[in-house]
């Protein structure tokens, strides 16, 4: 899916609002039933949760610092995630506490590579699907509607609000994760980052960047605070 809607801005307020989707809600009341239930125990959720949190993105981030520099690995990451990310510590099978993979994570990961003239940017419309084994939790804003509404809408605004400013001659490509298949996006590689190692450049490849909002730069190792953009079309409004 692509779009080149462009609007005027300013620059003071975040892009997302603070709220608990309905999705959010459903999730407690079936962990709840699901417990009365027997299904499984509270320590079982709390140890899947503790697991869970112990996740973050390095893994994904690395995946992409060995694919710019080795361009058979980065081919392989095409052509095969899953054994890819084998190459970085992540087994989507058998690394969970349970010894086997749930629907929602052992799924059909795919890297979206970016080109100069191609940005890729990730979203689920649905819920909030996202590649947990290699990427951690999903941040809060990627769960609002209102990023997942509006980014399929007005994915140029609202990678402004990010603080991403694209040419207009630079397609957009909003990936729709779901149930099924879950996406990473691979950036391009930054200009000044010649002759760094792969550690180096694992370091810049962050969270926002692996899912297409940021861009990664060589004086930026984390998702630093950013001033943003206000919302042109804020969901609800």
């Amino acid at each position: 899916m692509s779009n080149s809607d462009d609007h005027d801005h300013d620059h003071n307020a975040a892009p997302m609002v603070e709220e608990i989707s309905d999705f959010e809600v459903l999730e407690v009341a079936v962990r709840e039933l699901c417990i009365e239930k027997g299904i499984f125990t509270q320590d079982d959720h709390n140890q899947w949760t503790e697991y869970m949190h112990t996740l973050g993105p390095l893994p994904a981030g690395r995946l992409v610092a060995k694919a710019w520099l080795d361009d058979d690995y980065k081919q392989l990451c095409i052509d095969d995630p899953v054994k890819a990310s084998l190459a970085v510590g992540v087994d989507w099978v058998n690394s969970m506490p349970s010894k086997f993979g749930t629907p929602s994570d052992y799924c059909n990961p795919r890297i979206l590579v970016d080109e100069p003239k191609v940005k890729h940017v990730v979203v689920c419309t649905l819920c909030s699907c996202y590649p947990r084994p290699i990427l951690g939790q999903s941040p809060e804003w990627y769960r609002t509607p209102n990023y997942r509404r509006r980014m399929v809408r007005w994915p140029r605004q609202v990678l402004s609000e990010f603080g991403l400013q694209l040419p207009e001659d630079v397609e957009i490509r909003v990936a729709d994760s779901n149930q099924k298949t879950r996406y990473v996006v691979m950036p391009t590689r930054p200009e000044g980052t010649d002759g760094w190692s792969e550690d180096q450049l694992a370091e810049i490849v962050t969270r926002d960047c692996l899912i297409g909002v940021a861009m990664p730069r060589a004086d930026r190792k984390v998702d630093d605070k950013r001033h943003v953009h206000k919302a042109i079309h804020p969901y609800g409004h």
